[in-house]
C-alpha cells in the first residue's frame, strides 16, 4: 500500500477516535488518523481529565478544613489556582505523552490537520501547515467529537460568560457564579468552585439535578447542595443577562434575578460534524445535529461509521471506547452485539458524587415492572462514619414477582462517598441480569463502604441485617 491508502480512516483523535485506531491496529489493519487539534480530544484537554483534577483539588482542599475534626491541626488553607492549573497541566501533558506513545507503538499513520469525508470512502485532509492531501480506505469511522452548546442571549467572551472550555482554564476564582444547566458538567462545576470558596447558584430548567438521574438521587443532591451553601433553582430556564461594572444580572423566566460576576453556560455538547463534508454523501444528520447510525454505528454510507459524540447516545468517554470497538469489530467481519445504552455506567465527580446504571424507579414502572425497592443511607454505613462522609444512599430496583419476592436487578443508583468506584458491582449486575437472590449469596467485606449496596439486596431478598 502506498503512503496515502489505509484499510482504515478514523477522523478524530479523542476517546473515541484513538481507541478505534489502537483496537484495529490490533487487529492487523493500516489505520490512519486524523486530527485537527490534540490528540486525547475534548475528554484529556478540556473536559474529563482537567476537570477531574480540579475536582480533586477542591477535595484535598475540604479535607484539610475538616482536619480538625479527626485531630489533625493545622492553619486554614488558602489556594493557589495557578499552582492547581500547572499541576492539572502536568497530569494532562503526562497523559497526551502516553496517547502519543501509544499510537506510535501501534504504528498508527496520524495526520495533523481536518478531515473531510469525500466520495469513495476518500478522506480530504487539510493539513494545519496549509498543504493538502487525500486518503483512501476500505472503512471510514467518523469520531470528531463535541464542542459546548450555547444558548441565545449569552455570548461568550470568556471572562463573564463562559463555557467548560474556559472554566478549565481560569487563574482565579469568582466570589459568585451563575451555572446555567444542573447536569453533569454544571453540577461538577458547581461543586469544585463551592469547595473553593465561590458563592454559587445553579440554573437548571428541568424540574430535578442530574436530568436523566433517579429522582431520589436527584433530590439527595439538591439537599447536599443546599446544605453546604449552592442554591439550586430548578424548573426556571434564563431569558438573558445584565452587564454592570462589578458583572452582571442573570433574569429568569419567573421574573427574578440572579446577581453574580461570572456566568458559565454548561448546558451540553452538540456534535462537530462542521467540517466533515457530509452535505455531500448519503448520511444523515438529525435534527439536533447528530449523525445518524444504526445499532452497530454504521451510516447510510456504506463501510463509513460514526462514533463518539457525534451520535445521539450518552456523552461519555467510557461509551465512546465501547462504540470505537462495536465499529472496529463490525468491520473486521465480526457479529459483536449492539451496546445497551440504558445499562452504561454513569459517573457524576462532584461532592457527594452520583453513580448509576440500568432503570430508574419511574423507567422501570413506565416499561411496565412492579418494582421492589430498597433504599440504605450511608448514614449507618461505619466505613462513611470513619472518613466523615456520611452524606448519601444507596437506591437499588428490582422486579417485583408474583409471589412477592424480587426478581432480576433492574437499576443501581447512588449518592455518596467515592459512588463511582463503589458502583462496578451494581453495574456488572445489572448487565448479567442477575437476580436478588443471585447477587445477596455474594459476601460483602467489612468495613467498606460497598457494603451498603450488598444491606439493599439483602432487604430486597428478605434477609436484611440492619433495617
Amino acid at each position: 500500500m502506498s503512503s496515502n491508502q489505509f484499510d482504515l480512516v478514523v477522523v478524530g483523535g479523542g476517546p473515541a477516535g484513538y481507541a478505534a485506531a489502537l483496537a484495529a491496529s490490533s487487529s492487523g489493519l493500516n489505520v490512519g488518523l486524523v486530527e485537527r487539534d490534540l490528540l486525547g480530544g475534548t475528554c484529556l484537554h478540556r473536559g474529563c481529565i482537567p476537570a477531574k483534577e480540579l475536582l480533586e483539588t477542591a477535595t484535598v482542599h475540604r479535607t484539610v478544613m475538616g482536619a480538625a475534626e479527626f485531630g489533625v491541626v493545622t492553619s486554614t488553607p488558602t489556594i493557589d489556582f495557578s499552582a492547581t492549573q500547572n499541576r492539572k497541566r502536568a497530569v494532562v501533558d503526562r497523559l497526551f505523552n502516553g496517547v502519543n506513545q501509544l499510537l506510535q507503538n501501534k504504528q498508527v499513520t496520524v495526520f495533523s490537520g481536518t478531515g473531510r469525508l469525500e466520495t469513495g470512502r476518500t478522506v480530504a485532509v487539510q493539513h494545519n501547515d496549509g498543504t493538502e492531501q487525500t486518503l483512501t480506505s476500505e472503512s471510514v469511522i467518523l469520531a470528531a467529537g463535541s464542542v459546548p452548546r450555547t444558548i441565545p442571549g449569552f455570548e461568550i467572551d470568556g471572562e463573564m460568560v463562559l463555557t467548560s472550555d474556559e472554566v478549565l482554564e481560569l487563574q482565579a476564582l469568582p466570589g459568585r457564579a451563575a451555572i446555567i444547566g444542573g447536569g453533569a458538567i454544571g453540577c461538577e462545576f458547581a461543586s469544585m468552585l463551592a469547595d473553593l470558596g465561590t458563592e454559587i447558584t445553579i440554573l437548571e430548567s428541568m424540574n430535578q439535578l442530574i436530568p436523566g438521574a433517579d429522582n431520589d438521587i436527584a433530590k439527595a443532591l439538591k439537599r447536599s447542595f443546599n446544605k453546604r451553601g449552592i442554591t439550586s433553582i430548578t424548573g426556571s430556564s434564563v431569558t438573558g443577562h445584565s452587564p454592570h461594572p462589578n458583572g452582571t444580572m442573570v433574569h429568569l423566566a419567573d421574573g427574578t434575578d440572579v446577581d453574580v460576576e461570572m456566568v458559565i453556560v454548561c448546558v451540553g455538547r452538540r456534535p462537530y460534524a462542521d467540517h466533515l463534508g457530509l452535505e455531500g454523501t448519503p448520511i444523515e444528520v438529525d435534527e439536533n445535529g447528530f449523525v445518524v447510525v444504526d445499532e452497530l454505528c454504521r451510516t447510510a454510507e456504506e463501510h463509513v461509521y460514526a462514533v463518539g459524540d457525534l451520535i445521539a447516545t450518552p456523552q461519555l468517554a467510557h461509551v465512546a471506547f465501547a462504540e470505537a470497538m462495536l465499529a472496529v469489530r463490525s468491520i473486521a467481519g465480526e457479529n459483536p452485539p449492539p451496546i445497551d445504552y440504558l445499562k452504561v455506567p454513569w459517573a457524576i465527580y462532584c461532592h457527594p458524587e452520583v453513580a448509576f446504571a440500568g432503570m430508574t424507579e419511574e423507567q422501570a414502572q413506565l416499561a411496565g415492572h412492579d418494582v421492589a425497592v430498597a433504599k440504605h443511607r450511608f448514614a449507618g454505613n461505619p466505613r462513611a462514619m470513619i472518613v466523615n462522609e456520611t452524606d448519601g444512599i444507596v437506591k437499588v430496583i428490582a422486579e417485583r414477582r408474583p409471589d412477592g419476592s424480587s426478581g432480576q436487578l433492574l437499576g443501581v443508583h447512588l449518592i455518596g462517598p467515592w459512588a463511582t468506584e463503589q458502583l462496578s458491582q451494581g453495574y456488572l449486575a445489572v448487565n448479567w441480569e442477575a437476580t436478588i437472590e443471585e447477587i445477596a449469596e455474594f459476601i460483602q467485606p467489612h468495613p467498606t463502604l460497598s457494603e451498603l449496596f450488598g444491606e439493599a439486596v439483602l432487604d430486597l431478598a428478605g434477609r436484611a441485617l440492619h433495617s
